[in-house]
């Protein structure tokens, strides 16, 4: 018979109808009750054995993590939270699971750092199960929101010989012999006997590329990985992660701001709609996690209620220049709360500061724009009073910054000095630079880090933990 999955069988009625399932053993127990899961759905199907009716050498092999099929009749459960479970009248296994050696038995939960270290198994478990389904959904309705406004899906290169931010923390890519490379008359390494003849590294955003294709098709999107080779060892840092960044021609900084909120709160509002059982698991989960710790570190709000928070709130926008009055007169800043004290016009703002305008001060999610030009990259537009660029990022409860955006700087002349003051490769950026020359637009982007995203939707706290294999300083493993 055709495998039905579990999902579907917990949302139908019982009709007494022949099923066949597949999928692994979570529990066994009076040699009797299966409880079995396919990963379809957080929640489990009970599968009844008749007693005697399975050799009794089957039965000491189904054991927690055994994969198996099973054929029986669909009926009303007599076990309460369920509707319906399986009476069994055959059973294949089809991969035994020692549990003398398998991690992830019942008894003995492991820790998040521990399953790190087996990522290939932590997918068995609930809360990877739940993460992983819901970072599904997102990457769904990330491309259902912008093909349902008209954008164009554009796929960036991976490969690539710019540096979209000038910050320099690239990864490499290189064909060359790194005990012998071949060296010019200088003594340094001859990148033109690399395999691109030049010097080239894994992006670190596609935003430079994906300006050239909104300066034609108007609305684009890209949506893949990016690098990062910053030594950062954070909760909230990857080495290699993906990022959602759309580009729009004729869209000024406020468009830019409307469809970012628009975006954010379609997001949140799928999440809501579309993966209940799943946020629920991790609601109570991140609770127990909050529980734990000292109450003045624990969040005013839970999982649920952050989720509604931004779907819900219209987003306050105000500029940096108001953010910085707020926090300079703000009582954590007064009484020296703050790790970081604001005492001055230009500082770039830290994650608390973000976090106090949002969860304290507005108690909604907030919009900055207008940031002094030297915190910010060389792309984006000048603004009139010579200080300032038509910059904007986006802050959420319990996690600060979660999109970075800007109206591009589309003035020729301008972008030229810029390039020239921060002395970037002027040569390298030949092709960004005209654009510029023919035909330019206003236009505006931003990015969104997606394991950011799943962060905030699931209440995780370590962005290792909504990847499923995650990269990091000292770690490349699977």
């Amino acid at each position: 018979m055709k495998r039905t999955k579990i999902k579907e069988l917990l949302a139908s009625s019982p009709s007494n109808q022949l099923v066949t399932v597949s999928g692994w053993v979570r529990s066994f127990r009076n040699n009797q009750f299966i409880s079995i899961n396919d990963g379809s759905t957080i929640q489990n199907l009970q599968a009844v054995i008749e007693l005697d009716s399975i050799e009794e050498s089957v039965l000491r092999r189904l054991t927690t993590g055994t994969c198996l099929t099973l054929t029986g009749e669909l009926v009303a459960s007599l076990g309460k939270g369920q509707v319906v479970e399986v009476r069994v009248s055959e059973l294949k296994i089809l991969g035994d699971c020692d549990p003398e050696k398998y991690p992830l038995q019942l008894k003995n939960r492991p820790s998040l750092e521990y399953l790190r270290e087996i990522a290939h198994l932590r997918s068995r478990t609930n809360t990877f199960s739940a993460v992983m389904r819901v970072r599904h959904a997102m990457a769904f309705a990330v491309h259902n929101f912008f093909n349902e406004r008209g954008f164009y899906y554009i796929h960036t290169p991976v490969i690539t010989g710019s540096d979209a931010e000038g910050a320099g923390a690239m990864f490499r890519v290189t064909t060359l012999d790194p005990n012998n490379p071949p060296r010019d008359t200088t003594g340094s390494v001859d990148f033109k006997e690399d395999f691109f003849g030049r010097e080239t590294n894994l992006t670190v955003s596609g935003q430079l590329e994906g300006e050239t294709y909104a300066l034609a098709l108007s609305e684009i999107y890209t949506f893949g990985p990016t690098f990062r080779a910053e030594n950062s060892n954070t909760t909230r840092h990857l080495a290699e992660f993906w990022m959602i960044e759309p580009e729009m021609a004729f869209y000024d900084i406020h468009d830019n701001m409307q469809l970012a909120q628009d975006f954010l709160q379609y997001l949140v509002r799928y999440a809501i709609a579309n993966c209940n059982d799943d946020l629920e698991y991790l609601s109570r989960r991140a609770k127990d996690e909050e529980d734990s710790k000292p109450k003045d570190q624990r969040s005013e709000l839970s999982l649920t209620d952050r989720l509604k928070f931004v779907a819900e709130n219209e987003f306050q926008r105000l500029s940096y220049t108001e953010a910085i009055d707020i926090l300079k007169n703000s009582n954590p800043n007064k009484k020296k709360k703050f790790q970081f004290l604001i005492d001055a016009w230009g500082v770039d703002l830290q994650s608390e500061h973000e976090r106090f305008l949002v969860e304290k001060h507005f108690k909604k999610p907030v919009i900055l724009y207008n940031y002094p030009a030297d915190i910010k990259a060389f792309y984006m537009r000048q603004n009139e009073d010579g200080k300032t660029v038509a910059a904007m990022d986006v802050l959420f409860p319990g996690i600060g910054e979660i999109i970075g955006g800007s109206q591009r700087e589309e003035r020729y002349e301008k972008i030229v000095k810029r390039i020239q003051e921060l002395k970037l490769p002027e040569k390298d950026l030949w092709w960004y630079l005209e654009l510029r020359k023919f035909g330019s637009a206003p236009h505006s982007g931003f990015g969104l880090g997606f394991e950011r995203l799943i962060q905030f939707v699931t209440g995780m706290t370590n962005i290792r933990d909504v990847i499923p294999f995650p990269r990091y300083p000292g770690n490349a493993e699977f």
